[in-house]
Protein backbone atom coordinates (compact mmCIF):
# COMPACT_ATOMS: atom_id res chain seq x y z
CA UNK A 1 0.00 0.00 0.00
CA UNK A 2 1.43 3.54 -0.58
CA UNK A 3 2.53 5.33 2.78
CA UNK A 4 0.58 8.62 1.29
CA UNK A 5 -2.51 6.28 1.74
CA UNK A 6 -1.61 4.87 4.69
CA UNK A 7 -1.06 8.34 6.02
CA UNK A 8 -4.27 9.61 4.97
CA UNK A 9 -6.32 6.24 6.16
CA UNK A 10 -4.23 7.53 9.81
CA UNK A 11 -5.78 10.64 10.11
CA UNK A 12 -9.28 9.26 8.68
CA UNK A 13 -8.89 7.24 11.80
CA UNK A 14 -8.04 9.51 14.10
CA UNK A 15 -10.73 12.03 13.29
CA UNK A 16 -13.18 8.82 13.99
CA UNK A 17 -11.91 7.62 16.71
CA UNK A 18 -12.14 11.37 18.41
CA UNK A 19 -16.31 11.38 16.93
CA UNK A 20 -16.21 8.36 19.00
CA UNK A 21 -14.71 9.76 22.34
CA UNK A 22 -11.93 7.93 22.42
CA UNK A 23 -9.12 10.12 24.42
CA UNK A 24 -6.99 12.12 21.78
CA UNK A 25 -3.39 10.69 23.47
CA UNK A 26 -4.24 7.45 23.33
CA UNK A 27 -5.97 7.74 19.87
CA UNK A 28 -2.78 9.78 18.30
CA UNK A 29 -0.36 6.86 20.27
CA UNK A 30 -2.21 4.13 18.81
CA UNK A 31 -3.13 5.28 15.58
CA UNK A 32 0.39 6.38 14.91
CA UNK A 33 2.47 3.47 16.06
CA UNK A 34 0.13 1.19 14.04
CA UNK A 35 1.15 3.83 11.17
CA UNK A 36 4.78 3.56 11.78
CA UNK A 37 4.67 -0.12 12.33
CA UNK A 38 2.56 -0.55 8.43
CA UNK A 39 5.26 1.79 6.92
CA UNK A 40 8.65 0.59 8.17
CA UNK A 41 8.12 -2.01 10.70
CA UNK A 42 7.92 -3.33 14.08
CA UNK A 43 11.40 -2.69 15.36
CA UNK A 44 10.62 0.99 14.36
CA UNK A 45 7.81 0.97 16.12
CA UNK A 46 8.51 0.14 19.14
CA UNK A 47 12.27 2.11 18.69
CA UNK A 48 9.86 5.18 18.48
CA UNK A 49 7.69 4.08 21.61
CA UNK A 50 10.91 3.82 23.51
CA UNK A 51 12.73 6.77 22.82
CA UNK A 52 10.30 9.65 21.34
CA UNK A 53 8.51 10.36 24.66
CA UNK A 54 11.57 10.53 26.54
CA UNK A 55 13.29 12.88 24.17
CA UNK A 56 10.37 15.44 23.87
CA UNK A 57 9.22 15.43 27.55
CA UNK A 58 12.87 15.94 28.68
CA UNK A 59 12.90 19.18 26.32
CA UNK A 60 14.61 21.76 28.50
CA UNK A 61 12.10 24.60 26.89
CA UNK A 62 8.98 22.75 28.12
CA UNK A 63 9.19 22.94 31.28
CA UNK A 64 7.88 26.23 31.00
CA UNK A 65 4.27 24.84 30.97
CA UNK A 66 4.15 23.86 34.65
CA UNK A 67 5.77 26.53 35.66
CA UNK A 68 3.26 29.00 34.18
CA UNK A 69 0.33 26.92 34.95
CA UNK A 70 1.78 26.75 38.45
CA UNK A 71 1.54 31.08 38.04
CA UNK A 72 -2.11 30.59 36.76
CA UNK A 73 -3.22 28.58 39.64
CA UNK A 74 -1.96 30.35 42.70
CA UNK A 75 -3.36 33.79 41.28
CA UNK A 76 -6.30 32.37 40.82
CA UNK A 77 -6.47 30.19 44.17
CA UNK A 78 -5.15 33.21 46.07
CA UNK A 79 -8.17 35.53 45.08
CA UNK A 80 -6.11 37.84 43.50
CA UNK A 81 -7.68 37.28 40.01
CA UNK A 82 -11.19 38.80 41.62
CA UNK A 83 -9.78 42.41 41.99
CA UNK A 84 -9.20 42.80 38.41
CA UNK A 85 -13.11 42.27 37.77
CA UNK A 86 -13.86 44.59 40.78
CA UNK A 87 -11.92 47.33 39.25
CA UNK A 88 -12.68 47.41 35.81
CA UNK A 89 -15.99 47.04 36.71
CA UNK A 90 -16.22 50.55 39.03
CA UNK A 91 -14.00 52.21 36.24
CA UNK A 92 -15.94 50.87 32.98
CA UNK A 93 -19.47 50.34 34.44
CA UNK A 94 -20.60 53.52 33.08
CA UNK A 95 -20.23 53.07 29.40
CA UNK A 96 -23.22 51.44 27.18
CA UNK A 97 -22.29 47.38 28.43
CA UNK A 98 -19.83 48.39 30.92
CA UNK A 99 -19.84 45.56 32.62
CA UNK A 100 -19.47 43.29 29.45
CA UNK A 101 -16.52 45.97 28.71
CA UNK A 102 -15.22 45.41 32.06
CA UNK A 103 -15.27 41.43 32.01
CA UNK A 104 -13.78 41.85 28.56
CA UNK A 105 -10.00 43.43 29.74
CA UNK A 106 -10.03 41.46 33.09
CA UNK A 107 -10.19 38.68 31.16
CA UNK A 108 -7.56 40.15 29.10
CA UNK A 109 -5.70 40.70 32.54
CA UNK A 110 -6.07 37.48 33.89
CA UNK A 111 -5.04 35.70 30.56
CA UNK A 112 -1.56 37.18 30.84
CA UNK A 113 -0.98 35.31 34.35
CA UNK A 114 -3.00 32.15 33.58
CA UNK A 115 -1.09 30.95 29.90
CA UNK A 116 -4.62 28.65 29.21
CA UNK A 117 -7.74 30.16 27.76
CA UNK A 118 -9.80 27.37 29.36
CA UNK A 119 -8.78 28.78 32.84
CA UNK A 120 -9.47 31.73 31.81
CA UNK A 121 -13.10 31.37 30.76
CA UNK A 122 -13.54 29.06 33.84
CA UNK A 123 -12.19 31.59 36.67
CA UNK A 124 -13.66 34.20 34.67
CA UNK A 125 -16.67 33.09 34.10
CA UNK A 126 -17.32 32.11 37.66
CA UNK A 127 -17.14 36.10 38.75
CA UNK A 128 -18.17 37.96 35.71
CA UNK A 129 -21.32 36.61 34.46
CA UNK A 130 -23.05 36.27 37.51
CA UNK A 131 -22.25 39.77 38.37
CA UNK A 132 -23.95 40.58 34.60
CA UNK A 133 -26.77 38.54 35.31
CA UNK A 134 -27.95 40.21 37.95
CA UNK A 135 -27.55 43.62 36.19
CA UNK A 136 -30.36 41.93 33.75
CA UNK A 137 -27.87 41.91 30.62
CA UNK A 138 -28.64 40.09 27.73
CA UNK A 139 -27.81 36.12 28.61
CA UNK A 140 -26.08 35.45 25.05
CA UNK A 141 -24.16 39.09 25.51
CA UNK A 142 -22.95 37.88 29.41
CA UNK A 143 -21.67 34.23 28.59
CA UNK A 144 -19.99 35.05 24.82
CA UNK A 145 -18.14 37.69 26.06
CA UNK A 146 -16.47 35.70 28.72
CA UNK A 147 -15.90 33.03 26.18
CA UNK A 148 -14.54 35.03 24.04
CA UNK A 149 -12.30 36.83 25.66
CA UNK A 150 -11.21 34.16 27.43
CA UNK A 151 -9.55 32.84 24.67
CA UNK A 152 -6.91 35.50 25.16
CA UNK A 153 -5.09 33.45 27.50
CA UNK A 154 -3.77 31.40 24.37
CA UNK A 155 -2.53 35.13 22.75
CA UNK A 156 -1.58 37.01 25.34
CA UNK A 157 2.12 35.99 26.83
CA UNK A 158 2.66 33.93 28.73
CA UNK A 159 0.86 31.08 26.59
CA UNK A 160 1.61 27.57 26.47
CA UNK A 161 0.56 27.18 23.13
CA UNK A 162 3.17 29.43 22.07
CA UNK A 163 5.80 27.43 23.94
CA UNK A 164 4.47 24.21 22.39
CA UNK A 165 4.17 25.82 18.72
CA UNK A 166 7.75 27.21 19.53
CA UNK A 167 8.82 23.54 20.34
CA UNK A 168 7.47 22.03 17.18
CA UNK A 169 8.37 24.90 14.78
CA UNK A 170 11.75 25.45 16.05
CA UNK A 171 11.05 29.28 16.93
CA UNK A 172 12.36 31.49 19.62
CA UNK A 173 9.55 31.01 22.51
CA UNK A 174 10.58 34.11 23.94
CA UNK A 175 9.80 36.01 20.41
CA UNK A 176 6.98 34.33 20.17
CA UNK A 177 5.05 35.56 23.25
CA UNK A 178 6.46 39.28 22.84
CA UNK A 179 4.57 38.77 19.08
CA UNK A 180 1.13 37.94 20.88
CA UNK A 181 1.13 41.36 22.57
CA UNK A 182 -0.32 43.81 19.98
CA UNK A 183 -2.30 41.32 18.21
CA UNK A 184 -3.95 40.33 22.24
CA UNK A 185 -4.48 44.37 22.60
CA UNK A 186 -5.89 44.65 19.38
CA UNK A 187 -8.21 41.77 20.10
CA UNK A 188 -9.40 42.79 23.47
CA UNK A 189 -10.20 46.37 21.83
CA UNK A 190 -12.20 45.46 19.22
CA UNK A 191 -14.08 43.79 21.32
CA UNK A 192 -14.82 46.90 23.26
CA UNK A 193 -15.77 48.82 20.31
CA UNK A 194 -18.11 46.23 19.08
CA UNK A 195 -20.05 45.34 22.71
CA UNK A 196 -19.53 49.25 23.51
CA UNK A 197 -21.46 50.24 19.86
CA UNK A 198 -23.96 47.11 20.05
CA UNK A 199 -25.35 48.10 23.23
CA UNK A 200 -25.65 51.94 22.37
CA UNK A 201 -27.94 50.75 19.42
CA UNK A 202 -29.84 48.35 21.25
CA UNK A 203 -29.86 49.31 25.28
CA UNK A 204 -31.72 46.52 25.70
CA UNK A 205 -28.42 43.83 25.72
CA UNK A 206 -27.20 45.89 28.62
CA UNK A 207 -29.34 48.07 30.66
CA UNK A 208 -27.50 50.82 32.48
CA UNK A 209 -26.10 49.55 36.21
CA UNK A 210 -27.85 51.47 39.33
CA UNK A 211 -24.71 52.75 41.04
CA UNK A 212 -22.25 54.99 40.95
CA UNK A 213 -19.11 54.35 41.90
CA UNK A 214 -17.23 57.47 43.79
CA UNK A 215 -13.79 58.57 42.49
CA UNK A 216 -12.76 57.69 46.20
CA UNK A 217 -13.81 54.04 45.45
CA UNK A 218 -12.18 53.64 41.99
CA UNK A 219 -8.93 54.50 43.16
CA UNK A 220 -9.27 52.44 46.14
CA UNK A 221 -9.77 49.60 43.97
CA UNK A 222 -6.31 49.96 42.23
CA UNK A 223 -4.58 49.33 45.70
CA UNK A 224 -5.87 45.76 45.15
CA UNK A 225 -4.72 45.07 41.40
CA UNK A 226 -1.40 46.16 41.49
CA UNK A 227 -0.23 42.49 42.44
CA UNK A 228 -1.47 40.90 38.91
CA UNK A 229 0.36 44.34 36.87
CA UNK A 230 3.41 43.52 38.59
CA UNK A 231 2.99 39.84 37.87
CA UNK A 232 2.43 40.76 34.22
CA UNK A 233 5.49 43.42 33.87
CA UNK A 234 7.94 40.89 35.45
CA UNK A 235 7.57 38.09 33.21
CA UNK A 236 6.69 40.22 30.07
CA UNK A 237 9.57 42.26 30.53
CA UNK A 238 11.87 39.87 31.69
CA UNK A 239 11.54 38.26 27.98
CA UNK A 240 11.82 41.53 26.41
CA UNK A 241 14.61 42.21 27.93
CA UNK A 242 16.14 39.37 27.41
CA UNK A 243 17.14 38.68 31.54
CA UNK A 244 15.15 35.74 31.87
CA UNK A 245 14.22 33.27 28.48
CA UNK A 246 11.31 31.88 28.37
CA UNK A 247 11.18 28.67 30.42
CA UNK A 248 13.25 31.07 33.00
CA UNK A 249 10.20 33.66 32.46
CA UNK A 250 7.60 30.66 33.62
CA UNK A 251 9.67 30.02 36.61
CA UNK A 252 9.91 33.35 37.44
CA UNK A 253 6.27 34.05 37.04
CA UNK A 254 5.79 31.10 39.52
CA UNK A 255 7.66 32.59 42.08
CA UNK A 256 6.43 35.72 41.91
CA UNK A 257 2.91 34.66 42.13
CA UNK A 258 3.65 32.82 45.55
CA UNK A 259 5.21 35.84 47.27
CA UNK A 260 2.49 38.33 46.43
CA UNK A 261 -0.15 35.39 47.33
CA UNK A 262 2.24 35.22 50.64
CA UNK A 263 2.21 39.44 50.91
CA UNK A 264 -1.44 39.17 50.55
CA UNK A 265 -1.03 36.78 53.54
CA UNK A 266 -3.25 34.11 51.28
CA UNK A 267 -0.99 31.74 50.54
CA UNK A 268 -2.45 29.23 52.98
CA UNK A 269 -1.83 25.30 52.61
CA UNK A 270 -5.28 24.47 51.00
CA UNK A 271 -4.46 27.49 48.61
CA UNK A 272 -0.69 25.96 47.98
CA UNK A 273 -1.86 22.33 47.84
CA UNK A 274 -4.79 23.03 45.42
CA UNK A 275 -2.44 24.96 43.29
CA UNK A 276 0.13 22.10 43.07
CA UNK A 277 -2.75 19.36 42.56
CA UNK A 278 -4.25 21.88 39.34
CA UNK A 279 -0.78 22.36 38.04
CA UNK A 280 0.46 18.62 37.84
CA UNK A 281 -3.15 17.26 36.36
CA UNK A 282 -2.50 20.38 33.88
CA UNK A 283 1.39 19.19 32.86
CA UNK A 284 -0.26 15.44 32.79
CA UNK A 285 -2.67 15.73 30.15
CA UNK A 286 -1.19 18.34 28.43
CA UNK A 287 1.99 16.30 28.22
CA UNK A 288 -0.04 13.47 27.14
CA UNK A 289 -1.62 14.83 24.43
CA UNK A 290 2.15 15.88 23.58
CA UNK A 291 3.81 12.81 23.37
CA UNK A 292 0.73 11.43 20.77
CA UNK A 293 1.78 14.20 18.78
CA UNK A 294 5.29 13.88 18.63
CA UNK A 295 4.39 10.03 17.45
CA UNK A 296 1.76 11.07 14.71
CA UNK A 297 4.69 13.28 13.37
CA UNK A 298 6.94 10.96 12.72
CA UNK A 299 4.14 8.83 11.19
CA UNK A 300 3.30 12.14 8.87
CA UNK A 301 6.81 12.25 7.84
CA UNK A 302 7.36 8.66 7.22
CA UNK A 303 4.19 8.82 4.83
CA UNK A 304 5.22 11.50 3.00
CA UNK A 305 1.75 13.94 3.60
CA UNK A 306 3.53 16.85 3.63
CA UNK A 307 5.38 16.20 0.43
CA UNK A 308 2.32 15.36 -1.35
CA UNK A 309 0.57 18.43 -0.04
CA UNK A 310 2.89 20.69 -1.36
CA UNK A 311 2.81 18.94 -4.67
CA UNK A 312 -0.66 18.78 -4.52
CA UNK A 313 -0.44 22.97 -3.93
CA UNK A 314 1.91 23.80 -6.77
CA UNK A 315 0.04 21.08 -9.39
CA UNK A 316 -3.24 23.65 -8.49
CA UNK A 317 -1.15 26.78 -8.78
CA UNK A 318 -1.86 27.21 -4.85
CA UNK A 319 1.45 29.24 -3.35
CA UNK A 320 1.90 32.00 -0.91
CA UNK A 321 -0.87 33.19 0.33
CA UNK A 322 -3.37 30.81 -0.90
CA UNK A 323 -1.27 27.98 1.06
CA UNK A 324 -1.69 30.41 4.17
CA UNK A 325 -5.21 30.13 3.46
CA UNK A 326 -5.89 27.01 2.82
CA UNK A 327 -4.14 25.84 6.01
CA UNK A 328 -6.44 28.40 8.11
CA UNK A 329 -9.17 26.70 6.74
CA UNK A 330 -7.87 23.18 7.60
CA UNK A 331 -7.51 24.87 11.05
CA UNK A 332 -10.86 26.04 11.27
CA UNK A 333 -13.03 23.32 10.36
CA UNK A 334 -10.84 20.83 12.69
CA UNK A 335 -11.14 23.59 15.42
CA UNK A 336 -14.95 22.99 15.51
CA UNK A 337 -14.31 19.06 16.92
CA UNK A 338 -11.32 19.16 18.55
CA UNK A 339 -9.48 20.75 21.32
CA UNK A 340 -6.73 23.65 21.09
CA UNK A 341 -4.11 21.50 22.08
CA UNK A 342 -5.12 18.67 19.85
CA UNK A 343 -5.61 20.53 16.84
CA UNK A 344 -2.36 22.48 17.24
CA UNK A 345 -0.32 19.30 17.51
CA UNK A 346 -2.18 17.33 14.78
CA UNK A 347 -2.20 20.09 12.31
CA UNK A 348 1.71 21.61 13.19
CA UNK A 349 3.35 17.98 11.49
CA UNK A 350 1.15 18.90 8.34
CA UNK A 351 1.43 22.38 7.68
CA UNK A 352 4.64 23.44 8.91
CA UNK A 353 6.45 21.92 5.83
CA UNK A 354 4.51 23.51 3.54
CA UNK A 355 4.93 27.19 5.40
CA UNK A 356 9.01 26.99 5.87
CA UNK A 357 8.81 25.86 2.17
CA UNK A 358 6.90 28.68 1.42
CA UNK A 359 9.66 30.78 3.30
CA UNK A 360 7.04 32.60 5.57
CA UNK A 361 8.26 34.00 8.85
CA UNK A 362 7.56 31.19 11.60
CA UNK A 363 6.96 33.63 14.41
CA UNK A 364 4.05 35.67 12.20
CA UNK A 365 2.37 32.35 10.83
CA UNK A 366 2.75 31.23 14.82
CA UNK A 367 0.37 34.03 16.07
CA UNK A 368 -2.07 33.52 12.97
CA UNK A 369 -2.07 29.42 14.17
CA UNK A 370 -2.65 30.84 17.75
CA UNK A 371 -5.21 32.95 16.63
CA UNK A 372 -7.18 30.01 14.38
CA UNK A 373 -7.23 28.14 17.19
CA UNK A 374 -8.83 30.61 19.66
CA UNK A 375 -11.74 30.68 17.27
CA UNK A 376 -12.04 26.98 16.99
CA UNK A 377 -12.50 27.60 20.92
CA UNK A 378 -15.77 29.16 20.60
CA UNK A 379 -16.93 27.76 17.25
CA UNK A 380 -19.87 25.49 17.26
CA UNK A 381 -20.12 22.72 17.51
CA UNK A 382 -17.83 21.76 19.61
CA UNK A 383 -16.00 25.14 21.28
CA UNK A 384 -14.80 24.44 24.31
CA UNK A 385 -14.50 27.47 25.65
CA UNK A 386 -18.52 27.76 25.08
CA UNK A 387 -18.98 24.55 26.99
CA UNK A 388 -16.49 25.53 29.80
CA UNK A 389 -19.06 28.60 30.69
CA UNK A 390 -21.69 26.42 30.21
CA UNK A 391 -20.54 24.23 32.95
CA UNK A 392 -20.20 27.22 35.33
CA UNK A 393 -23.60 28.77 34.75
CA UNK A 394 -25.73 25.21 34.51
CA UNK A 395 -28.90 25.56 33.31
CA UNK A 396 -29.39 29.40 34.04
CA UNK A 397 -28.13 30.22 30.28
CA UNK A 398 -29.25 27.23 27.23
CA UNK A 399 -26.13 26.61 25.16
CA UNK A 400 -27.73 27.70 21.98
CA UNK A 401 -27.86 31.46 23.84
CA UNK A 402 -24.53 31.34 24.25
CA UNK A 403 -23.31 30.21 20.80
CA UNK A 404 -25.78 32.68 18.98
CA UNK A 405 -23.94 35.31 21.46
CA UNK A 406 -20.64 34.29 20.29
CA UNK A 407 -21.58 35.28 16.41
CA UNK A 408 -20.58 38.86 16.97
CA UNK A 409 -16.96 38.13 18.73
CA UNK A 410 -16.65 35.32 15.98
CA UNK A 411 -17.00 38.12 13.49
CA UNK A 412 -14.69 40.24 15.46
CA UNK A 413 -11.70 37.41 15.37
CA UNK A 414 -12.13 37.43 11.28
CA UNK A 415 -11.45 40.90 11.49
CA UNK A 416 -8.51 40.40 13.59
CA UNK A 417 -7.16 37.56 11.20
CA UNK A 418 -7.12 39.72 8.09
CA UNK A 419 -5.75 43.15 9.82
CA UNK A 420 -2.93 40.61 10.71
CA UNK A 421 -2.43 38.83 7.24
CA UNK A 422 -2.62 42.42 5.41
CA UNK A 423 -0.13 43.93 8.04
CA UNK A 424 2.19 41.66 9.58
CA UNK A 425 4.23 44.12 11.52
CA UNK A 426 1.36 44.20 13.51
CA UNK A 427 2.66 41.04 15.28
CA UNK A 428 6.80 41.30 14.24
CA UNK A 429 6.91 44.78 15.36
CA UNK A 430 7.98 44.13 19.49
CA UNK A 431 10.14 40.90 18.41
CA UNK A 432 12.05 43.19 15.84
CA UNK A 433 13.00 45.34 18.31
CA UNK A 434 14.07 42.33 20.64
CA UNK A 435 18.03 42.08 21.27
Amino acid sequence: MDNVLIGCLGLGAILVLLALRVPIAITLISVSLAGIYSIVGERAAIGSLKTIPYEFVAHWSLSAIPMFLLMGAVAFNAGIVSSIYKAARLWLAGLPGGLAIASNFACAGFAAASGSSVATSSAMGRIAVPEMLKFKYDKGLATGVVAAAGTLGSLIPPSILMVLYGTFAEASISKLMIAGIIPGILTAGIYAVMIAARCKINPELAPPVDFKPSWNERFASLRDVWPMPLLILGVIGGLYSGIVTATEAGALGAFLSIVIAAGYRRLTWDVMLQSIKDTLYGTGVIFFVSIGAVLLSRFIALSGIPFAMIDFAEHFGVQGYGIVLFCGVVFLILGMFLDPIGLLLIALPVFLPMIEASGFDLIWFGILVIKFVEIGLITPPVGLSVYTIKGVVGNTVPLGTIFKGILWFLACELLVVVLLVVFPKISLFLPGLMQ
